[in-house]
Formats: C-alpha cells, sequence, structure tokens
C-alpha cells in the first residue's frame, strides 16, 4: 500500500511541474507577442492614408468600343475651284495650318482668262471716264443733250461696277500674277486629308476635294452600343474614354448625342460623346475604350479601390484606429467602379481603411 501511495506521489508531482512548465511557456510567448505587436511608426505615418468608408449610390458601368473623330461642324472640305497644273504643294497631311495660310498653288488657263477680264475691266473703265469728260465738256458747250451725260455716266458706273466684281473674283479665288491660283486653309486646323500632289494635273471638272483640315480643340468620341444595353444609355451620362495610345490618360465626357437608328452592318447603335482636346493628343481614326458610368437606386458601403487587398483568393483591407492599433479585416467586393471599390459584408459605415502603404502593413501583420 506504502509503495503504491509513493509512485501516485511520484505521478502527481511530474503532473505539477509540467503544468507549471506549461503555464510559464505561455506566459512567455504571451509577452513575446506584446513585446512584437506592430506599432506604426511616425516617419510611416508621415506617407500612410486613409478613408472613411462612406454609403453612396451603387455605381454601374457600361463598356464600349469605338473610335475618335473630328466634330463635324469644324471640319472644312477644300476644292479647287480651277483647274490646272499643281505648281507647289506647301503642307504635309497632320501638319497645323493657319486660317489664310498658303496650303498649294495652281498654274491654270481659267486663271489667264480672268486676268484678261480684268484687264478688259480696266480698260473698259478708263474708256467710260474719257466718254464721260468729254461728254461733259459737250455738255458744257451745248453741243450735246443732257441725255448724253445721263447715258456716258451710266456706262461710266457699269465699267466700274464691272471691274469691281473682277476684282472680287480674285480676291475670292486668290488669284495671283502670272495665271496662278492659290489655295488656303479657310480655319485653323491641321490637315486631315491631302490628295493633291506636285505636278498633279487637275482636270476642270474634277469635283473631288484636295484637302480636309479639321479643328480639333474639341473631338468626337463614336461608341456602338449594343442592343442589349440601349435601354442603359440616357443623354447625359458621364463617359471616361482612354485609348491605346495613352493607356494611363482618361479623356471626361458625356454623352451629348445618341443616334435612335441601328447601323445594319454592326447591328448597334451610335452614341457620340464630345471632348476637350486642348493639347491634340486625341486624333480622329484613333480606336477609344468608352465606358458610361451611372447610379442605380440602390446604396452601398464604399471605399477607395486602393484600399483593397487581394492574397489567397479572397479581399482584405487594414483597419486603422491607432497607430498601435490596426487590424485585417476580410471583406466581399461586390463591384469595382474605377477608383471606387463597392463592399457588400465585412465594412460599416465611417471605419477608417488605410489606402496607402497598406501592403506593408498587410505583411507585417500576417507574416
Amino acid at each position: 500500500m506504502k509503495k503504491y501511495f509513493n509512485k501516485n506521489m511520484k505521478y502527481i508531482i511530474l503532473f505539477a511541474i509540467s503544468a507549471l512548465f506549461i503555464t510559464s511557456c505561455s506566459n512567455k510567448k504571451e509577452n513575446s507577442v506584446l513585446e512584437t505587436k506592430f506599432v506604426l511608426s511616425e516617419k510611416m505615418m508621415k506617407t500612410t492614408k486613409t478613408a472613411i468608408s462612406r454609403v453612396i449610390p451603387l455605381q454601374n458601368q457600361l463598356n464600349f468600343f469605338g473610335e475618335i473623330t473630328t466634330d463635324n461642324s469644324k471640319l472644312i472640305e477644300v476644292y479647287p475651284v480651277v483647274g490646272g497644273n499643281v505648281t507647289n504643294v506647301y503642307v504635309e497631311l497632320g501638319d497645323y495650318v493657319k486660317k489664310n495660310q498658303l496650303l498649294a498653288t495652281i498654274r491654270s488657263t481659267e486663271v489667264a482668262s480672268f486676268e484678261k477680264d480684268l484687264e478688259d475691266a480696266k480698260n473698259d473703265l478708263v474708256v467710260a471716264r474719257n466718254n464721260y469728260r468729254v461728254a461733259q465738256e459737250l455738255f458744257s458747250g451745248k453741243i450735246n443733250t443732257e441725255s448724253d451725260i445721263i447715258a456716258s455716266k451710266g456706262e461710266l458706273d457699269k465699267a466700274q461696277s464691272q471691274l469691281q466684281r473682277v476684282k472680287e473674283t480674285f480676291n475670292i479665288y486668290n488669284i495671283k500674277p502670272g495665271a496662278i491660283y492659290e489655295v488656303r486653309s479657310p480655319i485653323n486646323g491641321f490637315i486631315i486629308q491631302k490628295n493633291i500632289n506636285q505636278d498633279m494635273l487637275l482636270r476642270n471638272d474634277n469635283s473631288n476635294n484636295i484637302f480636309d483640315v479639321a479643328e480639333i480643340n474639341d473631338v468626337w468620341a463614336i461608341a456602338n452600343v449594343n442592343e442589349t444595353d440601349i435601354d442603359q444609355v440616357k443623354l447625359g451620362i458621364d463617359a471616361s474614354v482612354t485609348t491605346l495610345s495613352y493607356p494611363d490618360k482618361i479623356f471626361h465626357g458625356q454623352v451629348d448625342k445618341i443616334y435612335n437608328i441601328i447601323d445594319p452592318e454592326t447591328q448597334a447603335m451610335k452614341i457620340r460623346i464630345k471632348l476637350e482636346n486642348k493639347d491634340f493628343k486625341l486624333k480622329p481614326e484613333m480606336r477609344a475604350t468608352i465606358r458610361l458610368s451611372y447610379n442605380e437606386s440602390q446604396k452601398m458601403i464604399a471605399i477607395p479601390s486602393s484600399a483593397i487587398i487581394f492574397d489567397k483568393s479572397k479581399y482584405f483591407v487594414m483597419i486603422y484606429k491607432a497607430n498601435n492599433d490596426i487590424t485585417t479585416r476580410e471583406v466581399e467586393v461586390f463591384r469595382q467602379i474605377g477608383d471606387v471599390t463597392f463592399i457588400s459584408s465585412g465594412l460599416k459605415k465611417n471605419e477608417k481603411v488605410i489606402t496607402s502603404n497598406q501592403l506593408l502593413i498587410y505583411d507585417a501583420l500576417n507574416d
């Protein structure tokens, strides 16, 4: 019996020592966790940004493909008013030109006939003036009648009108001595089409334009809308446009025209977005991606998209309460529209999330 008691006492003592050892290790572990708890330094805090979660109307987005075109009201087609031999072309496709800038010169037999008309009109005016002066002298000597004075004055007026008409023709056609017709730009803009070269012979009956000049301070983005999306598109909807040339640059505008017909070739309806283009980055015929954004009736928690962390097939945000009180929170992303992400669960209104340095903090807390 005594032997049995001693044996039990040994087991009890060993159990107590083991429990004491485990408790000691546990305390050391807890102390270690407290000692290594993450604290955001003042230096890091200076570059760390936060945002408040807020409830806003749920946004939606439609994506379309399209192209950049010129504003038709600011596009001028330049036609030659005479035929002849092209002596010089002073501009190339894509050049910027100013109003009245010389684009090309054409030597023309038609212009030569205009020059003859000008000389004839000048000579006729000289003759009419002399006849009127003679008629006045004869009338003073009582040799002719007042009706003769009136008739000669009518001929003088007619000659003056004819000369003025020919001069106006010269101004309109930009005719210069030597049977030269000058083609000048009607507006400030870019040469977006050129169908003329030096030494080309233009026929008198030519009906094709030789230049297209367009102002592109404002341009249009034309999008093709599928039939399934037509009911979602309304005038005034905000639009953002990107191009292959400037993937990081977003051009903002609004839908200002809906073409209410279906193109039989594309089976789509066209819409137009007017865009400011002061730096001329947008060029006609550029391919464009067009995104239309609009609000739905539902409201939802929203935060900046930069706050979202994707890891292990899940979404997380860093909740900030104090420099020594930052926690990782799993959230469910409902929809991301550009810089805004809508959260369906995991966040409440007015919670503060970290939007910069969040990856560094996440790694420090979750290693």
